[in-house]
């Protein structure tokens, strides 16, 4: 008998020996982090990232098992009770993951986890009451499955009988049909902006002191997005309206478009993560540079956390504290990036639109291509905003093409993340994607390619703006002149993409 277990270790340990060993990259790097960021096009403002001592000192936290959220009218009988009763249970533990991975497959299951569940602080469910309310359902328009998910969102158990809230990647990065399909990492349609104004109208203004309850939940507080460096900040203006205004605000946010690190000015389309692989460049602004896994790495600890602990030149934020604080490990970054990665498109539905081949030649014709250049449909360069100087050196050490295409330069001039660019997008998977431009401001391609939106008294179909009624969308007027037919084709072979 001793004899036998001895063999079954000895092969046990054989196979361990020629597993292969994934090359997990360090996520804070001092040699990587020195060049990962673009510096801001008011360079004395660049952000400064946290030191590693500082990174690693704090915690990495487990990921738990989550759970769906269903709309109140299609959840399972009994189910809250059920989640009740439910054991925590840790589904990737914080350090040891790696013993446990033996293929690629392994890790990009674990990077799914990962992709699902945020880190702490979570929300308990007492005080998301309105999860479980019709009327929010309703007054937000928030998209569901087939089967009457809420898919943007999970129920969290790490103490038997209480439940919490967690949003990951999949709040941003979930896109679901009009069938009530989902595409999983794409440009999402979670409706935040009606969601934080029923939370405003039904919650913080009714408490006592709003204005306190407001100072506690960050993303409802629109003084995490000042940037006193500008001469004038647009954001300040909107720091300083009374909570009563303030759920207009998020209600001139459409679906698909985020203040995330920009303000709520100068909001942000969400990225598409499908095919991220391939591209040079994070954020509309091209703020942080993708040269390897290691900078997806990078990049995910900032916007699950870390970038709060940013200073920005002489300017310190009020929240830079890291106590308090939980971090992704190493292993649990490289299974998130490895399922990044590993992000498919479904099913292309325009395929076999006749005019498409059509719009093919017009595309070719048009010299779209110069920016646009297949099989990537991009040229993974920069693009200048109007009104910014390229400095010398940046040409060759960013890849930025020397010529700009008019956009209204806001975005990259007037926010956190303003390096003075935009990078020329990917037009793969634009059939899915939805508002378009770096601040959605419009729709539809055919929307985009009606002249009628470089006009003042243009109506955004995408984000206006707050207050904001009417305004051009300027810029990249390319195909605005081109014959309806020829048009048509051209958006026919886009949506083919």
């Amino acid at each position: 008998m001793k004899q036998l277990t001895f063999l079954v270790l000895l092969a046990a340990t054989v196979v361990l020996a020629q597993r292969p060993t994934p090359n997990i990259p360090r996520t804070w790097n001092p040699q990587a982090l020195a060049d990962l960021q673009l510096p801001l096009a008011h360079a004395d403002a660049s952000p400064q990232i946290v030191n590693p001592d500082t990174y690693y000192s704090i915690p990495a936290a487990p990921i738990y098992k989550s759970y769906p959220v269903y709309h109140p009218g299609k959840e399972p009988p009994g189910y809250l009770d059920w989640l009740q009763r439910q054991e925590p249970e840790i589904v990737v533990p914080a350090a040891g993951t790696l013993e446990q991975m033996e293929t690629e497959t392994d890790w990009i299951r674990v990077g799914k986890l990962v992709f699902d569940t945020q880190l702490p602080p979570f929300v308990p469910l007492k005080q998301l009451a309105y999860l479980r309310e019709r009327q929010f359902y309703e007054h937000s328009r928030t998209p569901l499955t087939r089967d009457g998910v809420m898919p943007f969102l999970r129920y969290i158990v790490r103490e038997k009988g209480r439940i919490e809230i967690s949003g990951g990647c999949s709040m941003c990065h979930t896109r679901v049909l009009p069938d009530g399909r989902t595409i999983t990492g794409a440009q999402g349609n979670n409706t935040l902006g009606a969601q934080n104004a029923y939370i405003l109208r039904n919650a913080v203004l009714k408490a006592p002191n709003p204005a306190a309850v407001l100072a506690r939940i960050p993303i409802l507080n629109p003084a995490i997005w000042l940037a006193p460096w500008l001469e004038q900040d647009p954001n300040a203006r909107i720091a300083q309206l009374l909570p009563g205004s303030q759920p207009a605000v998020w209600e001139s946010m459409p679906p698909g478009v985020i203040p995330r690190h920009s303000g709520l000015v100068y909001p942000a389309a969400i990225p598409d993560l499908i095919g991220l692989k391939d591209r040079r460049y994070f954020d509309r602004t091209g703020f942080i540079q993708h040269r390897s896994i290691g900078d997806l790495m990078r990049y995910a600890a900032l916007v699950q956390g870390i970038d709060r602990l940013d200073t920005f030149g002489k300017y310190v934020p009020a929240r830079a504290q890291p106590s308090g604080l939980v971090r992704y490990s190493d292993e649990q970054l490289y299974a998130l990036a490895l399922y990044v990665y590993s992000l498919e498109r479904p099913p292309n539905p325009y395929l076999d639109d006749p005019r498409a081949e059509a719009g093919r030649e017009v595309f070719g014709k048009q010299g779209c291509a110069g920016c646009h250049a297949p099989p990537l449909y991009t040229n993974n360069s920069l693009t200048p905003a109007a009104g910014f100087a390229v400095p010398e050196g940046h040409e060759r050490k960013y890849n930025v093409h020397p010529v700009g295409v008019g956009t209204d330069p806001g975005l990259a001039l007037k926010t956190r993340r303003g390096t003075g660019y935009y990078k020329v997008p990917s037009l793969k998977g634009v059939w899915y994607r939805g508002p378009l431009g770096h601040s959605g401001s419009v729709s539809t391609l055919e929307d985009w390619f009606d002249p009628m939106r470089l006009r003042d008294d243009y109506t955004p179909t995408g984000f206006k703006g707050y207050g904001i009624t009417r305004r051009s969308v300027p810029g990249h007027e390319f195909g605005l002149d081109l014959p309806a037919e020829d048009k048509a084709a051209l958006i026919a072979f886009l949506r083919t993409l």
